[in-house]
């Protein structure tokens, strides 16, 4: 409900910022559902995108991808094993659960430096380039998926993720012309900016955006184009100072 209302409330400003939701398969519903996952949201649960990762990245075969992704040419991948003797999936039940959980169930890091003063006219300045219509800062989170974890432990937080969830025309120099389920070949998802200060730590380097093509937080905001030009724009005429405090900001997300 509250990346529909994403998509309105955009749509109701009148400006060229007008995100959509894509509508993708969910392979353990069964149906139909919003789109959260992905560079072009083309996932819907964290189940599915676990059971995903598990077959395609690790040829793991769970109860939700049975069958190994194989071409019919691919002899080796075809009689490589299913499981126990032979049979899918490789992983029971219990334990995909309890991974897909562990990762539910995952604090987000914790911002550093909130107050110092950079930071705060970094995020005066956020707001100002309307970079928060589409990093769009908080949610409370409604019932958890999980009836072993109830309130509070996961039922009315307030989170931080700075992403409205929808798909954004970014313009041509950041298409990859593949378009998936409704996103077009120049559609992205607005990629939540929590912890992405903590890039290098964690991966031993800077780059950014879906093929690494920027080397930084402000490298990635010059690359946007599209619905979000005037924002780039915006940020190009900033002062070196205002620009730094707006990186420094990101950065302490």
């Amino acid at each position: 409900s509250e990346i529909l209302r994403n998509a309105r409330d955009q749509a109701a400003l009148g400006g060229p910022i007008r995100g959509m939701p894509n509508r993708v398969w969910d392979a353990p519903s069964q149906k139909h559902l919003i789109g959260r996952f992905g560079w072009k949201a083309n996932v819907a649960t964290l189940a599915h995108q676990t059971g995903a990762a598990f077959q395609g990245d690790m040829g793991i075969t769970s109860r939700l991808f049975p069958q190994e992704t194989c071409t019919p040419t691919q002899k080796d991948c075809l009689a490589a094993p299913r499981g126990a003797e032979g049979k899918a999936p490789e992983i029971d039940d219990k334990t995909f659960d309890d991974v897909v959980f562990y990762e539910a169930t995952l604090a987000p890091p914790a911002r550093r430096k909130p107050r110092d003063p950079a930071v705060l006219q970094g995020q005066r300045l956020f707001a100002q380039a309307q970079c928060a219509v589409c990093h769009r800062p908080s949610y409370v989170t409604a019932e958890g998926p999980f009836p072993r974890l109830t309130s509070p432990a996961l039922k009315g937080q307030t989170i931080w993720p700075y992403t409205d969830l929808l798909l954004h025309d970014m313009g041509p120099e950041l298409a990859d012309g593949r378009p998936d389920f409704l996103a077009s070949g120049s559609q992205w998802r607005t990629p939540p900016l929590w912890g992405v200060g903590l890039v290098k730590d964690v991966n031993g380097h800077t780059r950014l955006m879906h093929d690494g093509r920027a080397d930084g937080v402000l490298e990635a905001i010059l690359w946007h184009g599209g619905e979000a030009q005037a924002s780039r724009d915006t940020v190009l005429r900033l002062s070196a100072e205002d620009r730094a405090a707006l990186v420094r900001f990101v950065e302490s997300l």
